[in-house]
């Protein structure tokens, strides 16, 4: 009977997507009568070349695609049950940027998927930072549980290799599956360095319990009006769509009960009968360039799309304050235009004064009937004064483990970048990159025998850089900025391990084998008792070089 249901429901969904989802005529068409491999490869086609954001935008795009139906203010959160509410294009207090599919996992790196609306979403920043990298799963043991996201210990078959997992509220369990489906496909050309569910060697880039766990959530949680309207929202931002959102049903030709049969997309008797017709942009496409302090230049590639044009596309920039935007041709070559990828228009906005700006973009010729605009806008800001800022010794240092840290800007920033450099034996440099992230803190877990690590932050705001920070020293002994090397040895005992030191030992911590901090003594002597419970524990203090391991039985 629940199979029956299911069924049911997706049908209906499929159905309410007919009439409600703004598909474009011919979107699907590259896709259609495709089965397996090929398939998968021609929906990576058609998503994979779209206009890319800006990191800073994201807070001004979520009011379109992460607003409640009842309260266009309200942040829709998928997150938590906490009420809040957009502030402009400034970042929500208590909120992050959220990369669904965690970033760390393709390498952290600033390509295509770092600022793809299809993926990302306001969220609880407690929430977020309890998430982590963890994959999807269903929790068995919870360790953090807001009443909407559950993250802990996965049930059996669950995490693929990875001790914890993050379960969204079953209202949204469709809504993740769905996006994986999407991330899974559109960067399917990615390389991944972590595969807890995903593989490098297979074109199905989703390993075989992920497959499941999302089938089974995206079929017992349909596509809502929420997706929807996300959908069509993101749509006219960056110009693609999640397809596995308009069909709900093509997941099942790639990944479950329909593989290997073709795939055919229902057009709804409106099937395209050769006449000349622009896919991207649409006309309701609206082109939010974002912000850009005075002097520097902001550019963002709109991909132009059509099928059957029978010319070449004419397209100009004008009205309002066209002269502060450019774009590098006035004419696209119908072949290009016509082609799967598209042409990549590339607009730049060079203003030459302080305030909002505005033109439009028009595409005609081509064969078209009438001409096809979108609307453009960008703000330019005055310069921004970046305070320098303070890392902090590095803390939960565990094994391969540890956590970078540093205060806060006063002033609005975009985000912070980390430069961390890796010095191997004789201190030559191994490595030296950079990471970017919303939060204070930065986790590593690359920290290897015979390295020492270095990092220092900085500010990023509208295109500058703040001086560097201080620098901070993290080796593999775990001790950062020890002067001298005192021993410390312990004697486990039942409920507890006996202190043997020569001398006293102060800002004493000892982790579990989590990194989690589970006691911090200001100062232990020789004999000193320390009651712990039946476990393994790393402990150090501020001058013994290396640090302890415990095992309490």
């Amino acid at each position: 009977m629940k199979a029956l249901k299911n069924t049911l429901l997706l049908i209906a969904s499929v159905i309410t997507l007919t009439t409600s989802a703004t598909v474009p005529v011919g979107y699907y068409n590259s896709i259609d009568g495709k089965r397996g491999q090929e398939l998968k490869t021609a929906v990576h086609q058609l998503l994979k070349n779209h206009t890319v954001m800006t990191y800073s935008s994201l807070w001004y795009h979520f009011q379109s695609t992460d607003c409640r139906f009842e309260n266009p203010n309200q942040v829709w959160d998928m997150y938590s049950n906490i009420t809040r509410y957009f502030r402009g294009s400034s970042a929500v207090s208590g909120m992050n940027r959220e990369h669904s599919f965690p970033k760390s996992w393709w390498g952290g790196t600033q390509v295509d998927a770092y600022t793809d609306l299809n993926h990302l979403y306001p969220s609880d920043a407690d929430a977020n930072l309890a998430k982590n990298n963890y994959p999807l799963g269903e929790v068995s043991t919870a360790s953090f549980n807001n009443g909407c996201t559950k993250v802990g210990t996965p049930k059996a078959g669950q995490g693929g290799g990875c001790s914890t997992v993050f379960e969204p509220d079953d209202e949204y369990k469709g809504d993740f599956a769905r996006t994986y489906f999407y991330m899974a496909t559109c960067y399917q050309d990615y390389t991944w360095k972590y595969t807890y569910m995903v593989t490098n060697s297979s074109w199905q880039t989703l390993n075989q319990w992920s497959i499941n766990l999302l089938l089974k959530w995206s079929r017992e949680d349909p596509v809502s009006d929420k997706e929807v309207a996300r959908n069509d929202a993101v749509y006219k931002i960056q110009n693609n769509r999640n397809p596995f959102i308009d069909n709900p049903l093509l997941a099942e030709y790639i990944w479950g009960s329909h593989y290997g049969e073709a795939f055919y997309v229902d057009q709804s008797g409106e099937e395209p009968q050769g006449e000349p017709m622009l896919i991207t942009p649409n006309l309701e496409t609206v082109i939010e360039m974002g912000e850009v302090a005075i002097g520097k230049s902001l550019s963002i590639t709109v991909f132009v799309k059509g099928q059957y044009l029978k010319e070449d596309l004419s397209v100009l920039l004008f009205r309002d304050d066209a002269k502060m935007f450019s774009i590098p041709v006035n004419t696209i070559p119908r072949s290009v235009a016509n082609s799967e990828q598209g042409y990549p228009l590339v607009i730049t906005y060079r203003p030459t004064a302080l305030g909002s700006h505005k033109c439009r973009l028009l595409i005609y010729d081509g064969g078209l009937t009438g001409s096809y605009g979108a609307d453009i806008s960008a703000e330019c800001l005055e310069v921004p004064t970046l305070s320098t800022l303070t890392a902090l010794p590095a803390t939960d240092i565990n094994g391969e483990n540890y956590t970078a840290h540093w205060n806060a800007a006063q002033e609005t920033v975009d985000y912070y970048v980390v430069t961390r450099t890796v010095y191997g034996d004789n201190n030559n440099i191994i490595s030296s990159d950079e990471f970017t992230t919303d939060e204070t803190s930065y986790q590593f877990d690359d920290l290897m025998t015979g390295q020492t690590h270095t990092y220092s932050v900085q500010s990023y705001r509208l295109g500058y850089l703040s001086q560097p920070s201080n620098v901070i020293t993290v080796d593999y002994s775990a001790i950062n900025g020890i002067e001298a090397d005192k021993p410390i040895a312990f004697i486990p005992t039942q409920g507890g391990v006996l202190i043997k030191c020569s001398e006293p030992h102060y800002d004493v911590d000892i982790y579990n084998t989590n990194g989690q901090l589970v006691k911090h003594i200001d100062v232990v002597n020789n004999d000193d008792f320390i009651y712990l419970p039946q476990g393994i524990y790393i402990m150090r203090s501020a001058s013994a070089r290396k640090p302890s391991k415990m095992v309490i039985k």
